[in-house]
């Protein structure tokens, strides 16, 4: 097996491998899209409306901060 042959398959395998991650992550945004955890779409106008008088995209309540680990722990 010469070198040209091993990358030919290190490239076939790679390219699967990143296909398997891009479908996965698209089904993880569609999933969780569906089980109402998280909306992904209305982050797609984020760009747009992004003065500091627009209404945010979501609503950080006092105890999502404590999870995260912010200013009010």
């Amino acid at each position: 097996m010469d070198i040209g042959t091993l990358q030919a398959y290190a490239y076939f395998f790679f390219v699967a491998f990143l296909v398997v991650v891009l479908y996965s992550y698209i089904y993880h945004l569609y999933s969780s899209q569906w089980k109402g955890k998280r909306d992904y779409e209305k982050y797609g106008n984020i760009a747009l409306n992004d003065e500091i008088t627009d209404q945010p995209i979501e609503e950080i309540s006092k105890n999502d901060d404590k999870k995260v680990g912010g200013i009010n722990e």
